[in-house]
């Protein structure tokens, strides 16, 4: 499986430290350029920006051949990027969160993943227990993310 990855769900999964789910779950991950651009950038958290920097084996950085111009006042480079290159290299999945990129990527038939999917998908697997905040590592994405996070693992529950 390959997934395509823009930076706020792997900004998010190494906030909470569960980034490492990824290749478990989904296989190869490729980031675009401007997704390394944009977790790199002085204002991240340096978690996030030392992680990226020593980025592990399975996370590989590939351009897309042309970043979707046409979008240019819609989206952001990293959305454009990983909506041109999960559309090139023929993903089974883009990983998403900005609403209107995970519109974009869907009128071009990609299957997007949200964060919120990754986690319940990590917790179904039995990867890790989720059910409760980790102490600092939610404080860090804040409560509404824990919060819907926690509706979204209830609804497929029952």
């Amino acid at each position: 499986m390959i997934v395509v990855a823009d930076a706020s769900p792997l900004r998010y999964l190494i906030l909470i430290e569960h980034v490492d789910v990824l290749p478990a779950l989904y296989g190869r991950v490729i980031v675009p350029p401007a997704v390394v651009t944009e977790l790199t950038r002085e204002q991240t958290p340096t978690m996030v920006r030392e992680w990226v920097s020593a980025r592990p084996r399975w996370l590989h950085a590939q351009a897309p051949e042309q970043a979707l111009p046409s979008l240019r006042d819609v989206l952001g480079p990293g959305e454009r990027e990983a909506i041109a290159l999960a559309a090139e290299r023929s993903a089974d999945a883009v990983l998403m969160d900005d609403r209107d990129g995970r519109r974009e990527a869907e009128k071009r038939n990609l299957a997007v993943l949200g964060t919120l999917r990754v986690l319940a998908d990590t917790a179904e697997h039995g990867f890790a227990e989720l059910g409760r905040p980790t102490g600092a590592a939610w404080v860090r994405v804040g409560p509404l993310v824990h919060d819907r996070f926690r509706s979204l693992l209830a609804m497929r529950r029952s």
